[in-house]
């Protein structure tokens, strides 16, 4: 936890250094030291409402003396019109975290509200929609964090919280048997108890992992709805399986209903629409 603390840490750190740079001179130039006043963040959009929590970590990083009261939380289905929250203090600290602030919030609240519309598609299955690394560069933290308050559930963080095995693993370590053998191998050597995954591209390389066996959870990678179906079968409940690659909000449903226990969709991270919201003074 405190890990992903500090990665948001510097995430505002680095955001601040490059929008505000050696200073807003705007609002230095037109805007008293010591006036105070208040910003209220409306809602212009349906969906929704993602980042308030984030939001006060920016305010109070930049100005600790900054005061929030909030109206909506995260989570929170959202309609225009509807006030979030109210931030009260100095003017020049409300200036200056405004473009970051919403930068953020509208980030989020559009992969939350992406999210919940994926959740709700797959209501009355067992199928859980995944995240993926298809995130913007350095804010995977706060990208996944929306799509947790938007009812999906992430998938790895990165690199280091699981070992997926993907084709192009498979591939170079020279087929399937050597990349499982060789991640149960580094974990036993490395004393680490990380959950395994592979990626399979037909039944005949589903068939070969069941065969050796090891691994936690299989990922079906660009198998139809038909064949995705018959591998469940397979399985049979012995092994987690999860599909991937080009599905859409419109073929999703098809996906849940043959019984795989886990959807990832990027396209929530990576191809997603900002939730329109403005913060302005009162």
């Amino acid at each position: 936890m405190m890990e992903i603390d500090k990665l948001i840490s510097d995430l505002i750190e680095l955001a601040f250094a490059e929008d505000i740079g050696e200073g807003d001179h705007t609002t230095l130039c037109s805007i008293p030291a010591e006036a105070t006043g208040q910003s209220r963040l409306i809602i212009k959009e349906e969906g929704i409402l993602a980042g308030v929590e984030v939001a006060k970590t920016i305010f109070h990083a930049f100005d600790d003396t900054l005061e929030i009261e909030v109206i909506l939380g995260d989570g929170t289905p959202v309609k225009p019109g509807d006030i979030a929250f109210v931030v009260s203090g100095k003017i020049q600290s409300l200036l200056q975290t405004e473009r970051l602030v919403l930068n953020v919030m509208q980030r989020m609240s559009g992969i939350a509200t992406i999210t919940g519309k994926y959740v709700k598609r797959l209501e009355g299955t067992s199928a859980k929609i995944l995240d993926t690394r298809k995130t913007t560069p350095g804010m995977r933290m706060l990208e996944k964090q929306a799509v947790k308050i938007g009812g999906g559930e992430n998938h790895r963080i990165g690199l280091f919280d699981m070992i997926l095995l993907k084709d192009n693993h498979v591939d170079f370590a020279g087929g399937i048997e050597n990349a499982i053998r060789g991640a149960q191998k580094y974990l036993r050597e490395k004393g680490k108890s990380l959950k395994i995954e592979i990626e399979v591209r037909n039944i005949e390389e589903l068939d070969e992992v069941l065969r050796i066996g090891g691994v936690d959870r299989i990922m079906l990678d660009n198998f139809s709805p038909e064949l995705t179906r018959k591998a469940v079968q397979i399985v049979a409940g012995s092994v987690e399986l999860e599909s991937s690659g080009g599905i859409t909000f419109d073929t999703i449903r098809s996906y849940a209903e043959t019984g795989v226990d886990y959807i990832s969709v990027g396209a929530i991270t990576h191809s997603v629409k900002s939730l329109d919201m403005s913060l302005k003074a009162v």
